[in-house]
């Protein structure tokens, strides 16, 4: 092997080893913010405001039960966080923790009437407003849906991103081909682990896209190594990637179960506590963002929501990205969010 081959395998082994786990420390979810409430492993986060005005009704974010919530606010100018603060929309966070073997009984009830609920009465009572404002991203999304048609009374605007609502409306979704009850058995999947253990997890989103996954990208980073902005972005991305954790059992046979197998919220048959979730019941404005490439949510399982609700005031955005671009892409955070913070800010007075 010449030197220079020798060199470029060395480089693009320290790149694939940099994205496998062996990475020097990179700060994320810097932006400054305030524990104000915490309930078993659940902590709110408050982001100190910095625009001059902050507009009456809070927002609160509320992200999947899978990996962290940070990726809202990934690093500093690469933050939907920061975008939202400058437009003046005084922002929460829910942050869930991470559960233990203690936690696997909680369900869907739990997650939405207990802790939701009691998030919802603390920002409020912070904030002194009526109601909020609720922003879901993915899972999260779809847990906001479920929550505003549940309790109208507490949510002005609805906000959700990559969000699955008909889990049938699509046949290229690897997640809705493998969560099908024809080849997965939640219940003995659930019986037999407890929580959906975080290595399992993983290794769905890895597989997904194999090829890109394990080796494209680390490919095109060992091109770019000599720049560090690349690299400390990559660093950021690839903590967060690697950053699972496990869902409590009971939610996730629920998930599972009743959306991606049987499909009830679409047809407005889902019960949470005896309760059917009639998605009509959600009339506040309400704003779809979809990702165009979206591999984990195809558009068509979201862009449904809009004929399904009884809110006038109803917005669908398309964006051209993926799944996580939605969240962290330059394209996105100049583009996307901006006028994301400018419709809340409208509705939020």
């Amino acid at each position: 092997m010449s030197e220079s081959l020798r060199v470029k395998a060395q480089r693009l082994l320290e790149a694939i080893k940099l994205g496998m786990g062996e990475q020097p420390e990179v700060k994320v979810g810097t932006t400054p913010h305030e524990v104000v409430f915490t309930e078993n492993k659940l902590r709110l986060l408050h982001y100190i405001p910095v625009a001059e005005k902050v507009l009456p009704t809070p927002l609160v974010m509320v992200f999947a039960l899978v990996n962290r919530p940070y990726i809202l606010d990934l690093q500093p100018g690469r933050s939907v966080v920061e975008v939202l603060l400058k437009g003046g929309i005084d922002v929460y966070m829910i942050d869930w923790g991470i559960p233990g073997d203690e936690d696997k009984h909680q369900n869907l009830d739990f997650y939405i009437n207990k802790y939701m609920r009691g998030v919802v009465k603390r920002v409020r009572k912070i904030s002194n407003s009526d109601k909020v404002s609720i922003l879901g991203y993915c899972m999260g999304g779809t847990m906001s849906v479920i929550y505003t048609a549940l309790h109208p009374e507490d949510v002005k605007n609805l906000v959700i991103m990559a969000t699955g609502i008909d889990f049938k409306a699509s046949k290229e979704g690897l997640l809705n081909l493998w969560g099908d009850k024809s080849y997965f058995n939640v219940d003995k999947f659930v019986d037999a682990y407890g929580n959906a253990p975080a290595e399992y997890l993983q290794s769905i989103f890895l597989f997904m896209k194999p090829i890109e996954n394990l080796v494209t990208k680390y490919v095109t980073f060992y091109e770019r190594l000599d720049d560090k902005k690349l690299v400390e972005n990559f660093l950021a991305m690839e903590k967060w990637l690697n950053d699972n954790i496990p869902v409590p059992g009971e939610v996730f046979r629920e998930f599972i179960k009743y959306c991606y197998q049987e499909n009830l919220l679409v047809e407005n048959k889902l019960k949470i506590k005896g309760r059917i979730v009639d998605l009509r019941k959600i009339k506040c404005p309400v704003l779809n963002l979809i990702a165009e490439k979206d591999h984990l949510v195809p558009p068509s399982t979201s862009i449904v929501l809009e004929n399904l609700i009884s809110s006038k005031d109803k917005e669908t955005i398309i964006f051209p990205s993926g799944h996580i671009g939605l969240s962290v892409s330059s394209k996105a955070l100049k583009e996307l969010w901006p006028s994301v913070a400018g419709w809340l800010a409208k509705r939020s007075k």
